[in-house]
């Protein structure tokens, strides 16, 4: 068995994990779906990018978990890899959803291609929080009306403060054992910093054809992955043939 320790990305809480967390909890696993603070039902909260990483990090102390799967999604994969280092050895292993990956010293909004102006601008537009997006936002995606819908109904602002601080990095996040799950819908090749790090020994690459929400869109076979992502050695060498036929 192991503890899934869950963390969905911008403006979103626990609860878009909803339709993932029985088919885990039906493997036998422990899951732990996260909201970070000043999101969803924690909203309101003061948040910066220490405070989520902290969250992370409490979640995970508090309940004594060991052999930790922790899963980031999109913007959550910036606290979840700083985190990931801070819990030492009780990670089993980090799988990061189609998510953005923490430099040491960049912020999330410094990773955009204008260097964040125009995310700061907004943030600073909206009373220092990131707005929900609209409809279209979510086009293209592979999410029908109601999925869409849903999403929309449950997201929240996003605190500005967690996009804009920097991250901090107590090592190489290469040496994580890591799987990294690419949405092809969403774009087929990795970003820069995660196609470094996969040429690592460490890191190790899935594909799931559909959008960047597919806790929403393909539940079922985000948590097939995420299972045999759990299955997988340090070195990623099992479970290799079933993340592939997940496409």
């Amino acid at each position: 068995m192991v503890n899934f320790v869950l963390v969905a990305g911008a403006r979103l809480g626990s609860w878009a994990w909803d339709d993932v967390v029985p088919h885990l909890r039906a493997a036998g696993h422990a899951v732990h779906p996260l909201t970070l603070s000043g999101l969803a039902d924690k909203r309101g909260l003061p948040a910066g990018q220490r405070t989520h990483v902290q969250d992370i990090v409490t979640e995970v102390e508090r309940h004594d978990l060991r052999q930790v799967v922790l899963v980031g999604h999109s913007y959550a994969g910036v606290p979840v890899g700083q985190a990931a280092q801070r819990i030492g050895d009780r990670l089993a292993r980090m799988v990061l959803v189609d998510s953005d990956v923490p430099v040491d010293g960049r912020s999330f909004a410094a990773g955009w291609p204008d260097g964040g102006a125009a995310l700061t601008a907004t943030i600073a537009d909206n009373g220092g929080f990131w707005p929900c997006g609209q409809a279209e936002h979510f086009a293209g995606h592979g999410l029908s009306e109601e999925q869409t819908a849903r999403i929309l109904a449950g997201a929240t602002p996003h605190p500005g403060a967690t996009l804009t601080e920097p991250a901090t990095l107590t090592g190489p996040l290469a040496d994580l054992p890591t799987t990294y799950v690419k949405c092809l819908l969403a774009g087929a090749e990795p970003d820069e910093e995660v196609a470094a790090l996969l040429t690592g020994g460490h890191w190790r690459l899935a594909e799931l054809d559909t959008g960047h929400w597919p806790m929403f869109s393909r539940p079922t076979d985000l948590a097939h992955l995420l299972l045999s992502a759990a299955a997988d050695g340090p070195s990623g060498e099992h479970g290799t043939d079933q993340l592939r036929r997940c496409q």
